[in-house]
């Protein structure tokens, strides 16, 4: 991929499509200007046998990147084995789903410590994921926005470099809400696309899948998302960041205002 591309978490939400899907959304979203849709799975796998074809050639048709949000039931360190082993069938139901429609990647949350330490959660989790198949479909990681969760930066990085299958999935807004809101100017910003250089290469950043979008945070992080311009995430900053680095892959934008915000975003990429 050589320049980034911009997209929506979900359907769009202004097409006055009536029965909109993921066929007739994806040929909307290109319409409008946008690049990427991440297919949602997080209740369940909706691509299915009936209805891949047509999101198949909505995809060709349109030259949209592809990816899919993972079930919100997935913990790789929960204190059953049994759970452990479902959430790894979930994903395992969610990667067959994406490759359906020849996707890229698939972003998930892989768990929260529970009671058990930071580093005895982390080698449950990477053992669980070393259990997923390697192949066309990218394993993407996202930065978590509450403590409670695994998935910091610095746990995902090293994560990555020990997991071949794995890569990264930056959500800013998480990282901001978790941090209680640390992601103010464009050193923040820096330091973060710094760190990922250094640690795993600058080809990292040449195939980058993120989130981003307005959110609310409190003590405990992240509450629910926003609207980008009514939230205090300086996107603005966040994108010169990412131009400075010539980061290329995909910015998935989340909230509310789905492709009204992945617009924003796009048009303010553009203007720098």
């Amino acid at each position: 991929m050589n320049k980034l591309l911009f997209g929506i978490s979900g359907l769009p939400i202004g097409s006055n499509i009536k029965k909109i899907n993921y066929a007739s959304g994806i040929e909307y979203v290109k319409s409008v200007g946008l690049d990427a849709m991440e297919l949602l799975f997080v209740r369940n796998v909706n691509v299915t046998d009936k209805n891949k074809d047509e999101i198949l050639k909505a995809k060709q048709n349109s030259n949209i990147y592809l990816s899919a949000h993972g079930s919100h039931y997935i913990n790789l360190n929960a204190d059953e084995y049994e759970k452990q082993e479902q959430s790894i069938q979930r994903l395992k139901a969610a990667i067959l789903g994406l490759e359906k429609v020849r996707g890229r990647s698939l972003v998930f949350h892989p768990g929260f410590y529970l009671n058990k330490s930071k580093t005895e959660s982390y080698n449950t989790i990477k053992q669980n994921l070393l259990k997923l198949p390697q192949g066309p479909i990218d394993l993407r990681l996202e930065t978590t926005g509450k403590g409670t969760q695994f998935g910091t930066l610095e746990e995902l990085v090293s994560i990555c470099r020990e997991v071949a299958s794995c890569k990264l999935c930056i959500d800013f807004a998480h990282i901001h809400a978790r941090s209680k809101g640390s992601l103010k100017n464009y050193k923040d910003f820096d330091n973060i696309l710094k760190y990922i250089s250094d640690n795993l290469g600058g080809s990292a950043l040449k195939d980058m899948h993120i989130h981003m979008g307005g959110i609310k945070y409190g003590e405990k992080g992240e509450i629910r998302h926003l609207p980008l311009l009514e939230s205090d995430f300086n996107y603005t900053a966040c994108l010169k960041a990412l131009k400075e680095y010539a980061v290329t892959g995909c910015v998935i934008a989340e909230g509310p205002l789905v492709e009204a915000d992945a617009l924003l975003l796009k048009k303010a990429y553009e203007k720098l």
